[in-house]
């Protein structure tokens, strides 16, 4: 069953089914469904289908293997190609159409000396055979951005530009339909989009039990998947303690720098540079402060990496010790709730994200959290939910709830927010996973039932 990327499998199928010349780029992070939708989107394609996984080899090794790959797709004898030009030449020459992916790009890319490859690709696309489609698909994203930089060679050659990425909670709940909100929040919070991680979940397990299962053990799959496919394919350009130091929450330039004793060396810039183009990190800035370097965040960006560095790394001698189900209710149970609480506001911030782009919320011009600053109390903080709108700012506050939120709770939040020095207060609005025990007029009250509530998780 083919869950979510509603959106992508719209543009792609619409492309491949066009009639003009189709060149299309899809990347993304490993095991992110790019294959899968491809599959999907090629279903009733009328024509023959190449699928190709370039590999780590010369150029003409891969040549060799592509020269496989269509011979036994095509029931053809294995013909020798010395270029990459002869194999759109054959391809061209059949009476068939034909859709040609080309996997693990980036592979086919490193074969040659820098630029040389995507020279001959920018050929092959210039001089595309009518009756064939070509994908280019890649997982090393920095090597796959580079194709989309003005002095590359294939910089506006391609027909469709997919960049996939992780699903959001709405669609990654699709794995696990017939779960209760509160545990399809959880397992989002702690496992994160990635359409394989979920795919391995027990659609009608616990989290905890999911946790004990997969992640603690040192061969626990996706313990395994963590440190052996998404962490060994980054491990040249940073540090892990970088990582280590970030953990559950944001932390500023100075912060880092001061933990790495990096000082003015350059190189905590490089490595994070490299982490944010690998979309391994974000930066993130309060939505009233976007340009102020002071108040500028960094984060980890998958939640699952997030989860595996905040209480599985450097513990292995403590699993080792207690095992499983005991490490767990020593080291993470006490402060789960609090690490899926902070998981939850950003699912609340995805919601109003899907809401301003299906058009049912207009007016929003910026999403995300807001600083304040009161001299005269000698406080500040941060509100993690807000929409910034030409008049003023939504505020939201979000409660990831076993029981139901109360209205007198939700009035002292309301009094807080109020208090905001500088900000105007247009709406307050409270998410609790569990709802809540009254109504009302005067404050926007948003539901586990209603984050969850969208014919695109239960289709008609």
């Amino acid at each position: 069953m083919f869950i979510g990327r509603k959106k992508e499998l719209t543009e792609l199928h619409q492309e491949l089914n066009s009639s003009h010349k189709t060149s299309i780029m899809i990347y993304g992070k490993r095991r992110i469904g790019k294959s899968t939708l491809i599959q999907e989107a090629s279903r009733d394609y009328e024509g023959t289908v190449i699928n190709h996984l370039c590999v780590r080899s010369s150029y003409q090794g891969n040549l060799d293997l592509l020269s496989r790959s269509i011979a036994l797709t095509m029931h053809l004898p294995e013909i020798h190609f010395s270029q990459i030009s002869d194999v759109f030449s054959l391809l061209g020459s059949m009476p068939q159409k034909i859709l040609l992916v080309l996997d693990e790009y980036q592979y086919l890319k490193q074969s040659l000396r820098e630029g040389e490859m995507d020279s001959l690709m920018q050929g092959v696309i210039d001089r595309l055979p009518s009756n064939v489609r070509l994908i280019l698909c890649g997982s090393y994203i920095t090597v796959m951005k580079e194709l989309l930089k003005e002095d590359n060679p294939l910089f506006g050659r391609f027909s469709l530009i997919i960049h996939l990425e992780e699903m959001d909670y709405l669609d990654a709940a699709g794995f696990a339909l017939h779960a209760q909100n509160r545990d399809k929040i959880s397992r989002y919070a702690v496992f994160g989009g990635s359409p394989y991680v979920q795919s391995v979940l027990k659609p009608e397990s616990r989290v905890r039990d999911d946790i004990i299962r997969l992640l603690i053990p040192s061969t626990g799959i996706l313990r395994t998947y963590i440190e052996n496919v998404m962490l060994k394919e980054i491990q040249k350009a940073y540090d892990i303690r970088i990582f280590e130091a970030i953990g559950n929450g944001k932390k500023k330039y100075s912060e880092l720098s001061a933990r790495l004793e990096n000082g003015s060396s350059g190189l905590l810039d490089k490595q994070l540079k490299n982490l944010m183009d690998m979309e391994a990190i974000r930066k993130v800035a309060p939505i009233n402060r976007r340009t102020d370097r002071r108040k500028q965040f960094y984060e980890i960006s998958d939640n699952l990496i997030r989860f595996y560095f905040t209480y599985i790394f450097g513990n292995t001698a403590a699993i080792s010790n207690l095992g499983e189900e005991a490490y767990f209710d020593a080291y993470i149970a006490p402060s789960i709730q609090e690490f899926i609480s902070r998981r939850f506001e950003n699912i609340a911030i995805q919601y109003f994200r899907r809401k301003a782009r299906s058009g049912e919320m207009t007016g929003v011009l910026d999403f995300g959290s807001l600083w304040y600053d009161d001299p005269e109390n000698r406080r500040n903080g941060e509100f993690d939910c807000v929409l910034r709108r030409q008049d003023g700012f939504d505020f939201y506050k979000c409660r990831y709830y076993q029981d139901p939120m109360t209205e007198a709770e939700c009035r002292k939040e309301a009094r807080q927010i109020y208090e905001v020095p500088g900000a105007v207060v247009r709406k307050i609005g409270f998410i609790c996973s569990a709802g809540f025990d009254f109504e009302s007029d005067e404050y926007d009250l948003i539901s586990g039932d209603k984050l969850y509530d969208s014919a695109e998780l239960h289709p008609v």
